[in-house]
């Protein structure tokens, strides 16, 4: 049996990781992106960090060994997924680069595609959006240790792909990663 070109193409697996600050929008993102691939034929699992958080990390704190726990389980998934067919979206903070490199480390020697998408919207833009009110209770001083404002997050230096999500629509920056999948021969 001979696979056909398309078959081939639409069974092949990646991790697309989106990173940035707390209500940048990664997560929006994901799911519109998710959307659109599966129209397309794609096998597509989102690697939401609050449900990872609930189901796999529970018990991890915010400590920075905890923070990278919790990534590099989050990427072990993702990387079994991806050789697997599936593009894994996950939309996770992963604060700290290093972190970042282990998961990117760990698909190059898995043989699985890997692209890194810093959604790079401005704090001040992330606070006004305040999507689970993290902002308002570091505000109040009922939350310390929130990423970005109190706690570090090194942005990446050369990701694959920079959105600023602040000046686009969920479905031009969804697009934009689309566009990137495309030219690399994942989508």
């Amino acid at each position: 049996m001979t696979i056909t070109e398309k078959e081939l193409h639409v069974t092949t697996g990646a991790t697309v990781w989106l990173t940035g600050l707390p209500s940048a929008g990664k997560t929006t993102i994901a799911y519109e992106l998710a959307g659109r691939l599966r129209e397309e034929g794609h096998l597509v699992e989102v690697l939401d960090g609050d449900e990872i958080r609930e189901f796999i990390s529970a018990g991890l704190g915010f400590s920075r060994e905890d923070r990278h726990t919790n990534v590099q389980r989050i990427g072990f998934l993702a990387e079994l997924l991806a050789r697997n067919g599936v593009k894994a979206l996950v939309p996770v903070i992963a604060p700290y680069a290093d972190s970042r490199e282990a998961v990117r480390k760990r698909h190059q020697e898995g043989g699985a595609p890997y692209l890194e998408i810093h959604v790079a919207t401005p704090v001040e833009v992330c606070s006004v959006r305040d999507v689970k009110g993290l902002y308002a209770k570091q505000a109040a001083g009922e939350l310390i240790g929130l990423t970005g404002v109190d706690d570090p997050y090194e942005e990446p230096d050369s990701p694959d792909l920079r959105i600023e999500s602040q000046d686009q629509t969920v479905q031009e920056s969804a697009a934009a990663v689309h566009a990137l999948l495309t030219e690399r021969g994942l989508a």
